[in-house]
């Protein structure tokens, strides 16, 4: 900083301890100018507020909003541009739900339903993904972008007109002993620096509309989420419902009690062999529910399958009907395919078996698309003939 310059920061320090300390007055600016800096400080300070106030109602865990954070840091200084996703509580409960109704088989009914509802959770969870990326592209960016540029640059305008008014009053309060030209100089940039600042914060007041256009798009992003979630717990009710009505009217069966003698052989104390009547009936149907019931043995994975993220309104793989009357597997863990003739998909999702490959390796189709994935990635529901 030059001599000059150095003064000049002297005068102004100088004169705001007197207008501090000593009650001297400086230059009033006007009544209309004033408002407008008071509303400017109110859009500054509403922004700084809203901004966190927002994110915390699409993510309410502050500890989670953290760990994403820092996730995401990490993530940009190594150069990956994948962000890591908020984990709705929608999407943890729908995978619990199918978790276990997949333990507990389709043969149940129970656990059908809770495979139905599961999928139907996650679906909700993924049109929330979809509405927190709606409210963040467009109210929070475009309010962030308002408090980046047009504030920070009306700030700079204040700050600089203060400055200025400060100099001027300095050079004003010594009159006599500066020049009149310094003086008029001062002034006439006191000045400017008023008419950049208040054509400034005058722009910035008058764009009410743009304002109120973010909030309808906030309004609108959660509007459609709820309309999503209605409308696939409407269909997963109806599912529900018509589930309820065919298992209340199924028979009921009765409880056949066996015995160990019944179904066992035994030698007398005479050494004669006798067994029950009804042992190879029922041996049959052990044999036959054990055949049935047998226990699938699913090896992890090889490598760590990736989530993706649908679009608005992804669609249940049983809303067009059950693919359970022919062979089909469902998948136990997402597979992303590395090659043009591998097949994809979610957990959960239903495939359709249309041949076994090797001992690795199964061909089925998936929406309309067809290719090969490993088998240790799926449980068979209805198994391909032999």
């Amino acid at each position: 900083m030059s001599v000059a310059g150095l003064k000049k920061q002297f005068h102004k320090a100088s004169q705001l301890l007197k207008e501090k300390i000593n009650g001297v007055e400086g230059t009033k600016l006007d009544e209309e100018f004033l408002n407008m800096e008071r509303k400017t400080d109110i859009t500054h300070k509403l922004i700084l507020d809203l901004v966190p106030k927002t994110i915390g109602y699409l993510q309410p865990n502050p500890a989670y909003r953290a760990k994403l954070s820092m996730l995401n840091t990490v993530s940009r200084i190594r150069g990956q541009m994948k962000a890591v996703g908020y984990p709705q509580t929608e999407g943890i409960l729908g995978d619990c739900m199918l978790r276990y109704g997949c333990d507990l088989g389709i043969e149940s009914g129970f656990g059908f339903a809770l495979i139905e509802m599961g999928e139907a959770l996650k679906q909700v969870a993924q049109a929330r993904d979809c509405m927190d990326i709606r409210v963040k592209q467009t109210f929070i960016d475009p309010l962030q972008s308002l408090q980046d540029k047009e504030l920070k640059e009306i700030g700079y305008h204040l700050r600089k007109l203060e400055g200025r008014r400060l100099d001027f009053d300095y050079k004003k309060r010594r009159k006599g002993k500066i020049a009149d030209s310094e003086i008029k100089k001062a002034f006439e940039k006191f000045e400017e620096s008023k008419d950049l600042a208040e054509r400034s914060m005058f722009i910035l007041l008058e764009k009410d509309a743009e304002r109120m256009q973010y909030l309808s798009g906030l309004t609108e992003a959660i509007i459609d989420y709820h309309r999503q979630s209605c409308q696939i717990l409407e269909n997963l009710r109806s599912n529900l419902q018509t589930r309820i009505t065919d298992a209340s009217n199924q028979p009921k069966r009765e409880f056949a009690s066996k015995s160990v003698a019944n179904t066992m052989c035994y030698t007398d104390i005479y050494g004669v062999s006798t067994c029950s009547s009804g042992q190879s009936s029922a041996t049959e149907v052990t044999e036959a529910l054990s055949e049935k019931y047998a226990p699938v043995v699913i090896h992890p994975p090889d490598k760590v399958a990736t989530k993706t993220h649908t679009t608005v309104n992804p669609v249940s793989n049983y809303e067009s009907g059950s693919p359970l009357d022919q062979p089909c597997c469902q998948a136990l863990y997402s597979f992303q395919p590395e090659n043009q003739r591998e097949l994809g998909f979610k957990e959960g999702d239903i495939i359709i078996l249309t041949s076994q490959i090797d001992e690795n390796w199964y061909e089925g189709m998936l929406r309309g698309e067809s290719g090969f994935f490993p088998l240790n990635y799926v449980k068979v529901l209805v198994p391909l003939p032999k």
